[in-house]
């Protein structure tokens, strides 16, 4: 099902009512470029559903979230590092909270993670994306959010997982429960 719809990611249909008219554009653009999806991350209370690609060059993240080289790959244990730009598909972090839910789905299942702190860093303060012992998800972001130009912080919203449903799982007790 997720790769079904990693190749719907060129059809997706995003509210850009929020996003500025210059990352509209660049969104735009971006369709004509192929991506290879790793997974889907959802914020319900940030009101964020966006698919996660490799990487954070300019058309990775004018079409989507990236995850941050040198961080954990998406399925492993440590610090998996995603950005995405604060005019763009994570300008809902602005509303997100401790205690509040991330899902993170991919092609080995469904990692739930819960938020711990939100915090306002200077790009120079990279130990946030720090490896870790246990499984945790650090979302980047330019802040201010509204700020005009290049923002001078970096907004940090930091998540320990706390479930992971693997699709194997969820197979093999359906196929039990027959």
């Amino acid at each position: 099902a997720l790769r079904e719809r990693a190749a719907q990611i060129h059809r997706e249909a995003h509210d850009h009512s929020e996003w500025s008219s210059a990352r509209v554009a660049r969104y735009e653009e971006s369709l004509s470029q192929p991506v290879d999806a790793l997974g889907r991350i959802e914020i319900p209370t940030a009101d964020v559903s966006v698919m996660v690609l490799e990487g954070t060059d300019e058309t990775t993240l004018d079409r989507a979230v990236g995850r941050i080289a040198g961080t954990a790959r998406v399925g492993e244990s440590g610090n998996l590092g995603i950005a995405g730009h604060r005019d763009g598909f994570f300008r809902g972090l602005r509303h997100v909270e401790a205690g509040d839910e991330i899902k993170l789905t991919t092609l080995d299942g469904v990692a739930r993670y819960r938020i711990e702190k939100t915090l306002v860093v200077a790009p120079s303060q990279v130990e946030v994306l720090e490896q870790t012992s246990e499984p945790t998800l650090t979302l980047v972001t330019c802040y201010p959010f509204y700020y005009v130009g290049d923002a001078p912080e970096r907004f940090i919203v930091q998540a320990k997982r706390v479930d992971f449903e693997s699709w194997r799982a969820q197979r093999d007790a359906a196929l039990a429960a027959r």
